[in-house]
């Protein structure tokens, strides 16, 4: 009988153990929406990138990014807007490691012939991937780090490949 009981209690107690959950944090209850600055454009080069980013899932979500440059006489790049989708591959909240798929509509500065007196700026049109990680604290702070590259579809010009760099720092509310 005593071999019975215990063999009763060691089930048990696995099946408790089995259906405990993950432990739900303030960041991931009800909050949906994602701000973000691009510290790593702030500080490297004169362009301003802040993001929005609305989660639809634990694995998914959509956001826009818009790019400034601040100062054309350094850059090529004039402006930038940028909607992605990102796919999450870890156990948690829209979190950890993801992969994006991304659109960006830029205005860049495009070289006619050896002579930087014929320049204007062209509007393009890029789709790519990037690749990135995700860390968010318990308070609702994230730090995110992204790394991409796209195409220009729209004709055949100097600034063919778009770029996605980023180390941001945003809230998740």
């Amino acid at each position: 009988m005593k071999k019975v009981l215990l063999l009763v209690f060691l089930f048990a107690t696995a099946i408790s153990f089995a259906q405990d959950k993950e432990k739900e944090y303030p960041q991931d209850k009800d909050k949906k929406h994602e701000v973000k600055v691009n510290v790593l454009t702030l500080v490297a080069g004169p362009w301003i990138d802040a993001s929005y980013e609305r989660l639809i899932n634990e694995e998914s979500s959509y956001g826009l990014s818009a790019t400034y440059n601040t100062n054309t006489d350094e850059s090529d790049l004039n402006y930038a807007i940028t909607p992605y989708y990102r796919r999450y591959f870890s156990g948690k909240f829209a979190r950890g490691f993801f992969v994006e798929g991304f659109g960006a509509l830029f205005s860049a500065r495009n070289y006619y012939g050896f002579s930087s007196n014929n320049e204007e700026f062209e509007t393009g049109f890029a789709l790519g991937v990037s690749v990135g990680g995700k860390f968010v604290s318990k308070k609702g702070f994230t730090t995110e780090l992204l790394l991409g590259v796209g195409r220009n579809l729209v004709r055949d010009s100097n600034y063919e490949g778009f770029p996605r760099i980023g180390i941001s720092v945003g809230y998740r509310f």
